[in-house]
């Protein structure tokens, strides 16, 4: 269970939590195929972290 950075101030960060779930995830992908960018932690952690951080950003796709 994730107990820091709290899901609502990231939620708040990504706009919703939807938005959350699929950024921390679609990053977590990429950071897997960079083994050096992880060192040994896991890649949501360092997804999430980044999310928290600022580092990573939502912009969410409105197509019409």
């Amino acid at each position: 269970m994730m107990n820091r950075p709290p899901v609502s101030e990231l939620a708040e960060k990504a706009g919703s939590r939807y938005l959350l779930v699929t950024s921390v995830s679609a990053r977590a992908r990429q950071l897997q195929n960079n083994p050096e960018a992880l060192g040994n932690r896991k890649a949501l952690s360092v997804a999430v972290e980044e999310m928290y951080e600022g580092k990573l950003t939502v912009t969410p796709n409105r197509e019409a």
